[in-house]
């Protein structure tokens, strides 16, 4: 907001200034208070700022005041500019990892009166009565905006109000489970992501917006305060005799007014087209509650619906070199020495420029494609299988962990593949090995299958494509979201990884051209003896692992026939859904709360629907209190 002070221009000047002007903006805009989880920590600090601020304006407001028109006028706004600030404040306040949690947990309840219902218990029994206590079934609530027919706006809120806990690191009730269980397991794929859409977009605006101040009963108060003032000064200031003040300063404060102005009206739009705004007047059975003012601000997409690709052989293969430095590289002494620097041979000079030409090559064969329907549907169906089969059973908590722990070698122990015998060692490694061999050992299958190349199957190249884009997601996990993955060493398996491959590459460079030709040509190698064996374990690249993890899907049989093509990307594709669950099981609620601001990853839209399947560790309470009463016969 804006601070604007004037007295009357001398006229004389004696060395100094004949107004004063002080101007300064608090609170900033309402659809962003924190940049990151870690903003919301320093809310103190803003606390801080907010008082060295007030002190400092309030201090030039005494020392303008000369009793004038313009002074009084600073008085409203000088009050609007605290309000902002102030809402951003508590906004962040709101938002911090303590004041979140403790605003989320019940209160303290010390349950039934033990004491007090032993001692009759005591006194009833000492009176020779036969005492004892029956249970008292506690009546189960059922949640009317869990039908699969509600809106989808309303089963969103009501969600997120249950399991905005898990970004907190709170437990979930069992009840809790089944009245999403109850949603999930009746609805379609694409119902079930837009519900999972909205429960994030309204995470994205407690976290790192003004939604917490803005959206309740004192923010819509503040924010009739803040507007009415900003409006009254300018209206006040067009109707007062100006005539006095210098023609400068009646501009400028004309177009900061103007401008406050449009951003409160700005503010308000964003208000009216929020979704807390369509829920409000949904509950309220509006006939408007479906507008969305779309003229004056079209709606802003929840999720930016993609996922990032990142390829072990595209970058080991040179397919998209840095052109600015292409020149450069093409030197032959520099060429050289990049070269033995890549394969370890030598550090040199180039160790220093390496790590930023890493960098810049990194973001060069990173890529963004949409995530693909079909994708949805197979996370969809993978969880909504695991979790029926959990359902009814006596020991469905242990099944449910049990679930959350599977990382692949679940899905080679099903019936209709049991190849774990011939494949169990390749899931029973670090998780980022995992990861490595199987992105690997997909790659060679995806580029030497030629069935699947001509087209020759109908089902098979969606098994394939989604195969092939969940392998390469996960490679960029491990890359350059490491933390959001288990702790290991996959950054450099995946380094030494490269190294081979690209050695291999100048070994057989007259014989590669592409991506089937260099697959091929790892095929070929001869892979009898365990790569530990004949190059030990200092080099942790699992280049040539891959390569018989892909010789050992390709000799797949079933009563002595070989897999067909269908089958075996199906696997493939089932092992790779089963990873992704779990490294969206295993990454904290903090990395899944940071990539919210980035837009969202999938991995989270992976991991808040395995939470609703029952499929997570957060649910702990059983039931509730075992209300009893006591009988006497």
């Amino acid at each position: 907001m804006i601070v604007k002070m004037t007295h009357r221009k001398p006229k004389k000047s004696y060395g100094h200034s004949g107004h004063r002007f002080y101007c300064c903006t608090w609170g900033g805009p309402d659809t962003i208070t924190a940049y990151a989880m870690e903003d919301n920590e320093l809310w103190l600090r803003h606390f801080l700022g907010l008082l060295v601020q007030f002190g400092g304006a309030f201090y030039i407001f005494l020392l303008a005041w000369k009793g004038m028109p313009l002074n009084i006028l600073a008085i409203p706004v000088f009050v609007a500019g605290l309000i902002k600030y102030g809402e951003r404040t508590w906004a962040l306040r709101s938002a911090s990892s303590s004041h979140f949690r403790d605003d989320m947990l019940p209160r303290p309840d010390p349950g039934p009166n033990y004491a007090k219902i032993m001692g009759d218990y005591t006194l009833q029994k000492s009176q020779g009565f036969n005492v004892s206590f029956k249970p008292v079934t506690e009546p189960s609530a059922k949640v009317n905006c869990f039908d699969p027919d509600a809106p989808v706006l309303e089963v969103g809120y009501a969600l997120f109000k249950t399991f905005k806990r898990l970004f907190a690191d709170l437990i979930l009730t069992f009840r809790d489970r089944e009245n999403s269980q109850s949603f999930f397991c009746n609805t379609d794929w694409k119902k079930a992501f837009d519900v999972v859409e909205v429960e994030l977009g309204f995470m994205y605006d407690v976290l790192y917006t003004k939604a917490s101040v803005s959206y309740c009963r004192w923010g819509h108060l503040l924010r009739s305060v803040s507007l009415s003032f900003t409006v009254s000064t300018f209206a006040a200031f067009l109707i007062i005799d100006k005539h006095e003040y210098s023609s400068i300063d009646l501009i400028i404060t004309f177009l900061l007014l103007v401008g406050a102005i449009v951003l409160e009206i700005y503010a308000i739009i964003v208000l009216l087209s929020s979704d807390w705004t369509m829920l409000c007047l949904s509950k309220h059975k509006k006939a408007f509650s479906c507008c969305r003012l779309p003229i004056l601000l079209p709606a802003e997409k929840r999720w930016s619906n993609s996922m990032v690709q990142y390829n072990l052989l595209s970058l080991c293969l040179k397919e998209k070199p840095i052109k600015c430095l292409g020149p450069l590289r093409k030197l032959p002494y520099v060429h050289e020495m990049w070269w033995k620097y890549r394969l370890g041979q030598d550090e040199g000079i180039l160790h220093r420029f390496s790590h930023v030409y890493e960098m810049l090559e990194e973001y060069s064969y990173k890529s963004y494609v949409t995530v693909s329907t079909d994708l949805k549907e197979l996370i969809f169906q993978h969880l909504k299988e695991k979790s029926n089969s959990a359902k009814g059973q006596s020991n469905a908590n242990a099944i449910y962990k049990q679930l959350c722990a599977g990382r692949g070698d679940l899905v080679l122990k099903k019936e209709k593949y049991n190849c774990h015998s011939n494949l169990g060692w390749s899931v029973e490694e670090d998780f980022d090995q995992s990861i490595l061999l199987w992105h690997i050992a997909t790659d060679l299958l995806y580029y030497t299958d030629e069935q699947d190349q001509n087209g020759s199957s109908v089902r098979t190249p969606d098994w394939r494509a989604t195969s092939k884009l969940v392998s390469d997601y996960m490679l960029y996990l491990l890359v350059m979201r490491p933390f959001m993955l288990p702790d290991g060493i996959g950054q450099m398996r995946f380094q030494d990884s490269c190294a081979e491959a690209i050695q291999f590459f100048q070994d057989n460079k007259a014989d590669i051209e592409g991506r089937t030709k260099a697959c091929q040509k790892f095929l070929r190698v001869n892979t009898e003896v365990s790569p530990l064996e004949v190059k030990g374990d200092k080099s942790k690249s699992v280049l040539f692992d891959a390569v018989r993890l892909a010789k050992s899907v390709k000799s797949l049989k079933r009563d002595g026939e070989h897999w067909s093509n269908e089958k075996r990307w199906e696997m493939i594709c089932d092992v790779w859904m089963e990873m992704l669950c779990y490294a969206a099981s295993q990454c904290g609620w903090k990395e899944h709360a940071q990539q919210l601001r980035r837009g969202g990853e999938l991995l989270t839209h992976v991991w808040l629907p395995m939470a609703h399947f029952g499929i997570s560790e957060h649910f702990k309470i059983s039931q509730g209190h075992a209300r009893s009463s006591v009988v006497v016969n």
